[in-house]
């Protein structure tokens, strides 16, 4: 049975959602997205930071309104939170003060549920997910493989038609995350599972091609959906696989690829610390990249890259889109080819490439610039991390508002535009003719 022919549980009609910043600005996070989920099938969602896939995600939820466009559950549009969905969230949001067996039945307690029945649906539930005999433990007892399966116990025990999932194994060591979606994998093949379909918001690419059936690539500032691709490879598979390899690249390429212009120096100058955000690559890492880059003649497909280093393909992507940034390589149909630019500060000496470092940050890295900028604005040059912190969460939530921060200290240290000092949390701009040129 084809997904045509399915039952639609899920469908979003040309979903806009546009936030208001503090000032008053409107900062559009999806555009135009119009999907369906249908029964027996698992979609998942594959981008970077900034497509709004988890916004993407709790609009299909009913957990926030687009601002255009509509979301209906098996056709009736959505007022409210989805009643057919449950959800699986990367940071577990388990209640401390329960034990297992309590979280797991609040959903169902928040449902009306009686509490023989919650008890027993709770306990199935348990079992199922692998964590029988630590019904009676706190969150605190359990490892974080074991937290997220009191999450997945939590979604399933209501029988939901749907099971979305927000990056659900990031938050995980690898063997764990190995082992959790290997199982998750068995359930759904063996239709134990109480859910009819699976949506799962993932940035890893690996995962995307693992586990679903189709995946949708959302391209970003704002989200749109850029790219549907069916997986037809038969379940389990096998990751060494010419087949699984092949899509892997397809879907890299797709990911990797850019649809702006070449960032010339008024489009960098326009880019904001909201629509262009920080990869996180330290200064370090990307200095490697371009090294092996160089090494390998400065062009080589991103996947021969990866095998080299014995990294996964997902793992260069922060350090690609840092040098792509930057202006220190550029990306076309899954290869990357170092710049002139990224010559120049590859071969550098340490103070050489901290000054070309600077003056490039300040120009093409939007967050880097407006600190530089603000900086230079104030009588003793000297900043809370608040002001910072309090503009980034106008886009981004607390957790990566902070990692976005984060970042943007790396690469002014580096560069010596500013120093940052961690007890007081203040930033100081360093006095020099690099932090003078960027303003």
């Amino acid at each position: 049975m084809t997904t045509s022919t399915r039952t639609t549980i899920v469908e979003a009609t040309n979903v806009t959602k546009t936030f208001t910043t503090p000032d008053g600005r409107a900062l559009p996070v999806l555009d135009d997205i119009s999907l369906h989920l249908v029964e027996g099938e698992i979609v998942a969602l594959l981008g970077k930071s900034g497509s709004g896939k988890s916004t993407l995600l709790r609009c299909l939820a009913g957990l926030i309104s687009p601002s255009s466009g509509t979301v209906a559950y098996r056709g009736t549009p959505l007022r409210a939170a989805n009643p057919g969905v449950a959800m699986v969230f990367q940071s577990f949001a388990l209640l401390p003060w329960l034990t297992v067996q309590q979280n797991v039945e609040l959903s169902l307690q928040a449902r009306g549920v009686g509490e023989e029945e919650r008890r027993e649906r709770a306990l199935r539930a348990i079992d199922l997910i692998g964590l029988d005999g630590f019904e009676g433990a706190y969150p605190k007892e359990l490892s974080g493989g074991m937290r997220q399966r009191v999450g997945f116990a939590r979604a399933l025990v209501v029988e939901p038609d749907a099971l979305f999932m927000d990056e659900p194994f990031s938050a995980l060591d690898v063997l764990t995350a190995e082992n959790l979606r290997s199982e998750l994998v068995g359930l759904w093949d063996g239709h134990e599972a109480p859910v009819k379909s699976i949506l799962i918001v993932t940035h890893n690419i690996e995962e995307a091609v693992l586990l679903a059936d189709r995946i949708l690539v959302l391209s970003s500032n704002p989200g749109r959906i850029r790219f549907e691709l069916t997986v037809d490879l038969p379940r389990p598979r096998d990751r060494r696989s010419p087949q699984f390899e092949a899509l892997v690249d397809t879907v890299y390429g797709i990911l990797t690829g850019r649809e702006e212009q070449p960032a010339a120096e008024p489009a960098a100058r326009q880019a904001t610390p909201i629509t262009t955000p920080l990869p996180p690559a330290s200064v370090g890492g990307l200095a490697g990249l371009l090294e092996i880059l160089l090494a390998m003649g400065g062009e080589e497909g991103l996947a021969e890259i990866a095998d080299e280093l014995n990294f996964e393909v997902d793992d260069l992507l922060p350090l690609v889109d840092a040098a792509v940034l930057l202006g220190l390589a550029t990306t076309s149909d899954g290869r990357l080819a170092i710049t002139a630019t990224g010559r120049e500060f590859a071969a550098a000496d340490i103070l050489t490439s901290k000054q070309l470092f600077a003056r490039i940050a300040a120009r093409r890295a939007p967050l880097v610039r407006a600190i530089v900028q603000a900086l230079a604005a104030t009588e003793d040059h000297k900043l809370r991390e608040d002001l910072f912190l309090d503009l980034l969460r106008a886009g981004y939530d607390a957790d990566d508002a902070r990692r976005q921060l984060e970042t943007a200290i790396d690469w002014g240290r580096y560069g010596e535009l500013y120093d940052y000092d961690a007890d007081d949390a203040v930033f100081h701009l360093e006095p020099g003719t690099e932090a003078d040129a960027a303003l």
